[in-house]
Protein backbone atom coordinates (compact mmCIF):
# COMPACT_ATOMS: atom_id res chain seq x y z
CA UNK A 1 0.00 0.00 0.00
CA UNK A 2 0.94 3.66 -0.25
CA UNK A 3 1.94 6.15 2.45
CA UNK A 4 0.54 9.60 3.19
CA UNK A 5 1.92 12.78 4.72
CA UNK A 6 0.08 16.02 5.42
CA UNK A 7 0.37 19.39 7.13
CA UNK A 8 -2.27 21.88 8.20
CA UNK A 9 -1.18 24.89 10.25
CA UNK A 10 -1.88 28.54 11.01
CA UNK A 11 1.76 29.47 10.30
CA UNK A 12 4.68 28.37 8.17
CA UNK A 13 6.22 25.11 9.43
CA UNK A 14 9.64 23.86 8.35
CA UNK A 15 9.24 20.25 7.19
CA UNK A 16 12.53 19.30 5.48
CA UNK A 17 13.53 16.77 8.11
CA UNK A 18 10.09 15.17 8.24
CA UNK A 19 9.86 14.94 4.45
CA UNK A 20 13.27 13.28 4.30
CA UNK A 21 12.12 10.72 6.86
CA UNK A 22 8.86 10.19 5.01
CA UNK A 23 10.42 9.81 1.56
CA UNK A 24 13.02 7.53 3.15
CA UNK A 25 10.32 4.84 3.13
CA UNK A 26 10.36 4.77 -0.68
CA UNK A 27 12.36 1.54 -0.93
CA UNK A 28 9.12 -0.27 -0.14
CA UNK A 29 6.98 2.26 -2.02
CA UNK A 30 8.88 2.59 -5.26
CA UNK A 31 6.15 3.37 -7.80
CA UNK A 32 6.01 7.14 -7.54
CA UNK A 33 6.20 10.18 -5.29
CA UNK A 34 4.28 13.42 -5.06
CA UNK A 35 4.11 16.75 -3.22
CA UNK A 36 1.33 19.33 -3.14
CA UNK A 37 1.57 22.78 -1.53
CA UNK A 38 -1.32 25.16 -0.84
CA UNK A 39 -0.07 28.59 0.18
CA UNK A 40 -1.13 32.18 -0.53
CA UNK A 41 -4.30 31.11 -2.40
CA UNK A 42 -2.28 29.09 -4.91
CA UNK A 43 -1.47 25.44 -5.25
CA UNK A 44 1.35 23.48 -6.85
CA UNK A 45 1.82 19.76 -7.46
CA UNK A 46 5.18 18.10 -8.05
CA UNK A 47 5.36 14.39 -8.79
CA UNK A 48 7.20 11.68 -10.68
CA UNK A 49 6.37 8.02 -11.37
CA UNK A 50 9.70 6.83 -9.96
CA UNK A 51 11.08 5.84 -6.59
CA UNK A 52 11.56 8.94 -4.43
CA UNK A 53 15.10 7.94 -3.52
CA UNK A 54 15.97 7.79 -7.24
CA UNK A 55 14.71 11.30 -7.99
CA UNK A 56 17.42 13.91 -8.52
CA UNK A 57 14.71 16.57 -8.64
CA UNK A 58 13.36 15.60 -5.21
CA UNK A 59 16.85 15.32 -3.74
CA UNK A 60 17.60 18.88 -4.86
CA UNK A 61 14.16 20.06 -3.73
CA UNK A 62 14.75 18.82 -0.20
CA UNK A 63 18.10 20.56 0.11
CA UNK A 64 16.36 23.96 0.04
CA UNK A 65 14.37 25.20 3.01
CA UNK A 66 10.75 24.02 2.75
CA UNK A 67 8.22 25.89 4.88
CA UNK A 68 4.48 25.54 4.44
CA UNK A 69 1.18 25.86 6.25
CA UNK A 70 -0.64 23.35 4.03
CA UNK A 71 0.93 20.39 2.33
CA UNK A 72 0.36 16.80 1.20
CA UNK A 73 2.89 14.17 0.18
CA UNK A 74 2.55 10.64 -1.14
CA UNK A 75 4.68 7.62 -1.97
CA UNK A 76 3.05 4.97 -4.07
CA UNK A 77 3.06 1.21 -3.91
CA UNK A 78 0.84 0.34 -6.84
CA UNK A 79 -2.14 -1.99 -6.47
CA UNK A 80 -4.39 -0.77 -9.30
CA UNK A 81 -3.09 1.16 -12.31
CA UNK A 82 0.14 1.20 -14.27
CA UNK A 83 3.25 3.04 -13.10
CA UNK A 84 3.03 6.33 -14.99
CA UNK A 85 2.66 10.07 -14.39
CA UNK A 86 -1.16 10.05 -14.67
CA UNK A 87 -1.38 7.41 -11.94
CA UNK A 88 0.89 9.27 -9.53
CA UNK A 89 -0.63 11.09 -6.54
CA UNK A 90 -1.72 13.76 -5.69
CA UNK A 91 -4.75 14.06 -7.96
CA UNK A 92 -6.52 17.36 -8.56
CA UNK A 93 -9.84 18.46 -10.07
CA UNK A 94 -11.55 21.85 -10.30
CA UNK A 95 -15.29 21.99 -9.59
CA UNK A 96 -17.96 24.14 -11.28
CA UNK A 97 -17.44 26.96 -8.77
CA UNK A 98 -13.73 27.18 -9.63
CA UNK A 99 -12.62 25.50 -6.40
CA UNK A 100 -9.67 23.13 -6.74
CA UNK A 101 -9.87 19.80 -4.90
CA UNK A 102 -6.70 17.75 -4.25
CA UNK A 103 -6.60 14.17 -2.97
CA UNK A 104 -4.06 11.59 -1.84
CA UNK A 105 -5.20 8.05 -1.04
CA UNK A 106 -3.69 5.05 0.69
CA UNK A 107 -5.94 2.10 0.03
CA UNK A 108 -7.77 -0.02 -2.47
CA UNK A 109 -11.32 -0.12 -3.79
CA UNK A 110 -12.63 -3.68 -3.97
CA UNK A 111 -16.38 -3.04 -4.03
CA UNK A 112 -17.85 0.13 -5.51
CA UNK A 113 -19.85 0.00 -8.75
CA UNK A 114 -20.57 3.74 -8.48
CA UNK A 115 -16.94 4.48 -9.38
CA UNK A 116 -16.88 2.36 -12.52
CA UNK A 117 -18.31 5.05 -14.80
CA UNK A 118 -15.40 7.38 -14.02
CA UNK A 119 -12.89 5.09 -15.73
CA UNK A 120 -13.97 6.72 -19.00
CA UNK A 121 -13.37 10.23 -17.63
CA UNK A 122 -10.14 9.83 -15.73
CA UNK A 123 -6.67 10.63 -17.09
CA UNK A 124 -5.05 7.58 -15.48
CA UNK A 125 -6.36 4.19 -14.39
CA UNK A 126 -6.31 4.25 -10.57
CA UNK A 127 -9.23 3.78 -8.23
CA UNK A 128 -7.87 6.73 -6.23
CA UNK A 129 -8.42 9.18 -9.09
CA UNK A 130 -11.97 7.84 -9.51
CA UNK A 131 -12.70 8.70 -5.87
CA UNK A 132 -11.83 12.34 -6.56
CA UNK A 133 -13.85 12.43 -9.78
CA UNK A 134 -16.87 10.99 -8.00
CA UNK A 135 -16.53 13.50 -5.18
CA UNK A 136 -16.24 16.51 -7.50
CA UNK A 137 -19.16 15.22 -9.57
CA UNK A 138 -21.30 15.16 -6.42
CA UNK A 139 -20.04 18.65 -5.51
CA UNK A 140 -20.99 19.98 -8.96
CA UNK A 141 -24.49 18.50 -8.85
CA UNK A 142 -25.13 19.98 -5.42
CA UNK A 143 -23.68 23.34 -6.42
CA UNK A 144 -25.91 23.59 -9.49
CA UNK A 145 -29.03 22.30 -7.74
CA UNK A 146 -28.65 24.79 -4.90
CA UNK A 147 -28.31 27.73 -7.31
CA UNK A 148 -24.61 28.18 -6.61
CA UNK A 149 -25.05 28.20 -2.82
CA UNK A 150 -22.66 25.75 -1.18
CA UNK A 151 -21.27 26.66 2.25
CA UNK A 152 -18.64 24.81 4.25
CA UNK A 153 -21.15 22.81 6.30
CA UNK A 154 -22.69 21.47 3.12
CA UNK A 155 -19.25 20.63 1.71
CA UNK A 156 -18.31 18.75 4.86
CA UNK A 157 -21.56 16.77 4.83
CA UNK A 158 -21.04 15.89 1.19
CA UNK A 159 -17.44 14.71 1.71
CA UNK A 160 -18.57 12.67 4.70
CA UNK A 161 -21.39 11.06 2.72
CA UNK A 162 -19.02 10.10 -0.11
CA UNK A 163 -16.55 8.50 2.32
CA UNK A 164 -19.31 6.63 4.14
CA UNK A 165 -20.66 5.41 0.79
CA UNK A 166 -17.26 4.08 -0.29
CA UNK A 167 -15.96 2.71 3.02
CA UNK A 168 -17.76 -0.69 3.17
CA UNK A 169 -15.30 -3.44 2.09
CA UNK A 170 -12.74 -0.82 0.99
CA UNK A 171 -9.67 0.84 2.48
CA UNK A 172 -10.32 4.58 2.55
CA UNK A 173 -7.29 6.26 4.10
CA UNK A 174 -7.14 9.65 2.46
CA UNK A 175 -6.51 13.37 2.75
CA UNK A 176 -8.38 15.99 0.76
CA UNK A 177 -7.88 19.74 0.52
CA UNK A 178 -10.56 21.98 -1.00
CA UNK A 179 -8.69 25.29 -0.94
CA UNK A 180 -9.92 26.12 2.56
CA UNK A 181 -10.37 22.94 4.58
CA UNK A 182 -8.24 19.87 5.16
CA UNK A 183 -10.14 16.55 5.36
CA UNK A 184 -8.62 13.41 6.91
CA UNK A 185 -10.06 9.89 7.18
CA UNK A 186 -8.77 6.39 7.89
CA UNK A 187 -10.53 3.07 8.42
CA UNK A 188 -7.70 0.60 9.02
CA UNK A 189 -6.08 0.30 12.47
CA UNK A 190 -2.50 1.50 12.83
CA UNK A 191 -2.27 3.20 9.42
CA UNK A 192 -2.28 6.94 10.15
CA UNK A 193 -0.70 9.03 12.92
CA UNK A 194 -0.56 12.70 13.86
CA UNK A 195 1.81 15.05 15.66
CA UNK A 196 -0.19 17.93 17.08
CA UNK A 197 0.93 21.26 18.50
CA UNK A 198 -1.07 24.46 19.08
CA UNK A 199 -2.09 25.66 15.64
CA UNK A 200 -0.50 22.83 13.64
CA UNK A 201 -1.03 19.16 12.89
CA UNK A 202 1.25 16.89 10.89
CA UNK A 203 0.01 13.53 9.61
CA UNK A 204 1.90 10.47 8.44
CA UNK A 205 1.08 6.85 7.72
CA UNK A 206 3.80 5.90 10.21
CA UNK A 207 5.01 7.94 13.16
CA UNK A 208 8.15 9.70 11.93
CA UNK A 209 9.74 10.08 15.36
CA UNK A 210 9.68 7.95 18.54
CA UNK A 211 7.79 10.55 20.57
CA UNK A 212 5.03 13.07 20.02
CA UNK A 213 2.87 11.01 17.68
CA UNK A 214 -0.53 9.43 18.28
CA UNK A 215 -2.89 7.42 16.14
CA UNK A 216 -5.56 9.30 14.21
CA UNK A 217 -9.11 8.37 15.32
CA UNK A 218 -10.61 5.69 13.11
CA UNK A 219 -13.78 5.50 11.03
CA UNK A 220 -14.68 9.17 11.20
CA UNK A 221 -14.02 12.23 9.11
CA UNK A 222 -11.84 14.93 10.66
CA UNK A 223 -11.83 18.43 9.17
CA UNK A 224 -9.21 21.09 9.92
CA UNK A 225 -8.92 24.78 9.16
CA UNK A 226 -5.38 26.16 9.48
CA UNK A 227 -4.31 23.53 12.00
CA UNK A 228 -7.49 23.73 14.10
CA UNK A 229 -9.96 20.83 14.25
CA UNK A 230 -13.36 22.22 13.30
CA UNK A 231 -15.34 19.02 12.74
CA UNK A 232 -15.36 15.45 14.03
CA UNK A 233 -17.71 13.24 12.05
CA UNK A 234 -19.97 10.53 13.32
CA UNK A 235 -18.16 7.20 13.53
CA UNK A 236 -19.14 4.50 11.06
CA UNK A 237 -18.64 0.74 11.40
CA UNK A 238 -16.74 0.05 8.18
CA UNK A 239 -13.33 -0.94 9.52
CA UNK A 240 -11.09 -2.31 6.80
CA UNK A 241 -9.36 -5.62 7.57
CA UNK A 242 -6.54 -6.59 5.24
CA UNK A 243 -7.29 -9.79 3.33
CA UNK A 244 -4.42 -11.23 1.31
CA UNK A 245 -6.75 -13.41 -0.77
CA UNK A 246 -8.85 -10.43 -1.80
CA UNK A 247 -5.68 -8.60 -2.82
CA UNK A 248 -4.56 -11.54 -4.95
CA UNK A 249 -7.95 -11.70 -6.65
CA UNK A 250 -7.79 -7.95 -7.35
CA UNK A 251 -4.36 -8.31 -8.96
CA UNK A 252 -5.57 -11.20 -11.11
CA UNK A 253 -8.68 -9.33 -12.15
CA UNK A 254 -6.72 -6.19 -13.03
CA UNK A 255 -4.23 -8.25 -15.05
CA UNK A 256 -7.09 -10.09 -16.77
CA UNK A 257 -5.66 -13.43 -15.67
Amino acid sequence: MCELFGVTANRQVKINELLKLFFGHSNEHKNGWGLAFFDHNTYSIEKEPIRASDSLYLKNRLTGRIETSRCMAHIRKATVGDICFNNTHPFSKRDESGRMWVLVHNGTIFESPILNAYQFEQEGTTDSERILLYLVDKVNKHYLQELNSFDVNERIKLVESVITKLAPENKINLMIYDGDYFYVHKNEPGTLYKSERPGSVIFSTHALKPEGWEEVPQNQLLVYKDGILIYEGRKHNFTYIHDEEKMKMLYLDYANL
